[in-house]
């Protein structure tokens, strides 16, 4: 009876110990991982281009380049990004800092509040340009495990997260997002309006050590209702970058020279 009892025991405890090493893996921190590989922690700098097109076509190009650095307050990433080209937005300036967004025009030597969700080119909205932290504006659950085709039509096993906004100062209502179970890399997001309105889909691509992690240095954006319509977002040279606290204030905007 006593061998019986202890068997019994044996395998309760295997059965918890199974259950246990399957257990729901967090939602917050895979996104928070999966974060850290988007985004690098310490001040830096990196080139942005912005390609649309339609039916396979180029329309237009946008080259950028992004300054950023982390919040120690409040865990958020503020964000300056400087327009290189074309020659008619050249010196156009996009900040964030904590939940404001401006854009500069040196034209007018004006510079305004605007939106996140607003399109900056294509289907990159402003709120798409700057560094964002998801853990930071969105509410994550874990909805399932799937496989899914990523960005080359490889067979990926992910984990598929439902992000809602915290605030209406997100860039979205709400986000699905798929990680790969292994590397918790960025595979595809799926955006959506309040509406429910699918917005645009996403793929993150081209990974590659850029600043001590393997980041995607390309994201394809396709149109949620009008699949014709894509915009590439291709990030490089990437630098840690010592930023000045004053280009990220409004009130500087009008004397940031570029070096």
């Amino acid at each position: 009876m006593r061998l019986v009892a202890s068997r019994r025991l044996v395998g309760m405890m295997l059965c918890c110990l199974s259950m246990a090493a399957y257990a729901a893996p967090n939602a917050q921190q895979l996104l928070e991982a999966s974060d850290a590989i988007r985004n690098p922690v310490k001040p830096f700098s990196l080139t942005t281009t912005l390609i649309e097109f339609h039916q396979g076509r180029e329309t237009d190009r946008n080259l950028l380049t992004v300054y950023s650095q982390s919040d120690p307050v409040g865990g958020q990433y503020r964000s300056l990004v400087h327009f290189d080209a074309p020659a008619r937005d050249l010196d156009k300036l996009l900040l964030k800092n904590g939940s404001d967004l401006w854009f500069y025009d040196p034209s007018s030597q004006a510079s305004v509040r605007i939106s996140p969700q607003q399109r900056l080119l294509g289907q990159a909205a402003n709120g798409d340009v700057v560094t964002v932290n998801w853990a930071h504006d969105y509410a994550p659950s874990l909805a399932a495990e799937e496989d899914i085709d990523d960005g080359d039509r490889q067979r990926r096993h992910c984990y598929k997260l439902n992000l809602v906004a915290r605030s209406n100062e997100a860039t979205y209502h709400s986000i699905d997002l798929w990680l790969d179970s292994l590397t918790k890399r960025p595979v595809k997001a799926r955006f959506y309006a309040e509406s429910g309105t699918l917005l645009k889909v996403s793929y993150f691509r081209r990974f590659q050590e850029e600043l001590g992690a393997e980041r995607p240095t390309e994201i394809v954006i396709i149109d949620g209702l009008d699949p014709g319509w894509v915009t590439v977002m291709r990030y490089s040279n990437y630098a840690w970058r010592a930023i000045p606290d004053a280009w990220m204030q409004h009130d500087y905007l009008s004397h940031f020279e570029p070096n």
